[in-house]
């Protein structure tokens, strides 16, 4: 897609002129401002009143060393960040990444997909994502304790229950959130639902484990069963990543009917034609940390391959991008659609190219975007905040349904915004605007500011 308003062509260029290295940050930026331009058209006064300039920056940007002692004595030094993008529907609301890819320029692209992710689940969170260059694996419990305690010491300063709820991303479990609630605990001496992803004993909420594999297939299954007359029964389903989202999509696709036959990892992926077990994946990935080539060790009848990209190879009817950004490339959509794939829904945060999203869309195969696909976590997140506010602990199938709930109505309000702006099918634009327009809404009903 090709911006035409010179309003956004302009906003455009000054974003590549002052951050040209922040790549993942104006593909998402450009894919947002593409899908907006009928809205602007309709609503001159969003130009007049700078809203799209004030949207784009962050309101805030907090960026700080985080020294602490590995287990040898050493000192060590990682780089943090906070991105407090747009706090116009609620307090900031997104996740920690713990991964050497961090950089401003990637959690400026997530903090701002968030902005729009959070809009559309309904709830009361505005857009946020932080993290660090800090990387988990390879080190001990003792020295994840010492960094997210570091980390915590200098991110408590700026986030609080009512202001900024940070959860978890890559390289943040259960484990990392409980280090870090730990330290801002003892700093502020107050427990408030200042993290989400946190344990059942001290505030967590059932469900969020899988909230965000669950809310993709409750989606995608959404979207077959309206566009396509057809579920995730009897169908043949492919799944990059073995993370916590890959895992739960799998675990909730095959409960919903579907042979889950590939999953992957960042060295290669296994394919069993028999259908993925899951127990194992979860073994080898959630208890022993190890990699998924252990897999095919364990069933014969598995193939393992060196090299994550070429899942895409692996023919299915499903497929589920649940691992990075950028990893399904325009040449994996043309093996897919020439597999017979009839649907594409994303996991993890913008992992299709826009030259892939082109293609797939061009020939007939429902994409679901990932701000709307994987609100699942963050929707649970929103639900978790709820109950430490009321001091209630919900039950799993309390909870569930209303995550089921938020992903039929996600989908059934992207869909019609879709249709009223005579783009049916196509939910990049139905997602972005949907978003954009509650977000605008309270902008504008804030004056300049």
């Amino acid at each position: 897609m090709e911006l035409k308003s010179p309003y956004l062509i302009g906003i455009m260029q000054d974003l590549v002129q002052s951050v040209s290295y922040q790549k993942e940050f104006l593909q998402a930026v450009h894919e947002v401002l593409c899908s907006i331009e009928p809205v602007l058209e309709k609503h001159p006064e969003y130009e007049k009143s700078g809203l799209i300039e004030r949207l784009v920056e962050p309101e805030r940007t907090i960026m700080f060393r985080v020294p602490w002692v590995d287990d040898s004595g050493k000192m060590r030094v990682n780089r943090g960040y906070r991105v407090q993008y747009n706090s116009a529907l609620g307090p900031y609301k997104g996740g920690l990444r713990f991964h050497p890819t961090v950089d401003l320029g990637v959690l400026k692209f997530l903090g701002f997909e968030q902005i729009f992710k959070n809009s559309l689940t309904g709830l009361p969170m505005g857009g946020a994502k932080g993290g660090s260059n800090f990387d988990p694996k390879g080190k001990s419990d003792n020295e994840i304790m010492h960094f997210c305690q570091a980390f915590m010491t200098e991110l408590s300063r700026h986030i609080g229950a009512d202001t900024d709820v940070p959860a978890g991303d890559i390289g943040v479990g259960a484990r990392e959130i409980g280090y870090m609630f730990g330290q801002y605990k003892k700093l502020r001496n107050e427990f408030t639902g200042v993290l989400t992803g946190k344990g059942l004993t001290y505030g967590g909420s059932l469900v969020r484990t899988e909230a965000t594999g669950y809310g993709l297939c409750y989606f995608a299954n959404e979207m077959l069963t309206v566009k396509k007359n057809t579920n995730f029964e009897g169908k043949t389903v492919v799944i990059s990543g073995s993370g916590n989202v890959a895992i739960y999509a799998c675990e909730k696709a095959q409960a919903l009917g579907a042979k889950v036959v590939a999953m992957s990892d960042s060295n290669g992926y296994i394919y069993d034609a028999e259908g993925i077990k899951l127990d194992t994946v979860k073994d080898i990935k959630e208890v022993k940390r190890g990699r998924i080539k252990e897999y095919a060790a364990v069933h014969p009848t598995a193939v393992y391959t060196e090299g994550c990209r070429n899942i895409w190879s692996v023919a299915c009817d499903i497929a589920l991008p649940c691992a990075t950004q950028n990893e399904l490339d325009e040449e994996g959509a043309k093996l897919l659609v020439k597999n017979g794939c009839i649907a594409v829904a994303e996991g993890a945060n913008m992992p299709s190219t826009p030259e892939a999203i082109d293609y797939l869309m061009s020939n007939g195969v429902l994409f679901a975007p990932a701000k709307a696909a994987n609100a699942g976590g963050v929707a649970c997140s929103g639900l978790e905040m709820s109950q430490n506010s009321q001091r209630l602990s919900w039950s799993f199938e309390e909870v569930d349904e209303r995550l089921k709930n938020i992903m039929h109505n996600i989908f059934m309000t992207i869909d019609q915004t879709a249709i009223e702006y005579g783009v049916e099918n196509n939910f990049v634009m139905g997602a972005n605007i949907a978003g954009f327009q509650k977000v605008a809404t309270a902008m504008m009903a804030y004056g300049a500011i």
